[in-house]
C-alpha cells in the first residue's frame, strides 16, 4: 500500500494515508521526499518547495495559499497555509489563483432575491 496519496500531478502535497515518521523516505511517481517530520495520518506532506503566497495544490485543485515558506517533507497545515476555501471576502481571483486583473472575468454576478 501507498503511505500517501496524490491525485494529480499539478498537486504540491500529498495525503498521508497512514502516520509518517521523521527520516522516512516516500515515493511519488519519479520522485522521492525526505519526511523532515512527524505527520499525521490525514495529514498533508509538502512534496516540493511552496513558497510564501503560492497556491497549495491538492487533488489538482489550489486549497488555499502558503502563509509562509513551506520545505519539502514538511507537515502542510494551519500553521502554514492560509485556506481559500469558503472564503466569500477574498473573492474568485484569490481562490483561483488568477490575477487581480481578472478577478472581474471569474467573480459570479449575485443572485437577485427569490419572492
Amino acid at each position: 500500500m501507498n503511505a500517501v496519496l496524490v491525485i494529480s500531478g499539478r498537486d504540491n502535497v500529498a495525503t498521508a494515508l497512514e502516520p509518517l515518521e521523521k527520516g522516512r523516505t516516500i515515493s511519488v511517481r519519479d520522485e522521492t521526499v525526505l519526511v523532515a517530520e512527524p505527520i499525521a495520518r490525514g495529514h498533508k506532506v509538502a512534496l516540493r518547495a511552496i513558497g510564501k503566497g503560492d497556491a497549495v495544490i491538492k487533488y489538482g485543485s489550489p486549497i488555499g495559499t502558503a502563509s509562509c515558506d513551506i520545505a519539502p517533507g514538511t507537515h502542510v497545515h494551519t500553521h502554514n497555509l492560509a485556506s481559500t476555501r469558503g472564503r466569500g471576502d477574498l473573492g474568485a481571483a484569490a481562490v483561483t489563483g488568477a490575477s487581480a486583473d481578472a478577478r472581474h472575468q471569474l467573480e459570479r454576478p449575485t443572485a437577485e432575491p427569490v419572492e
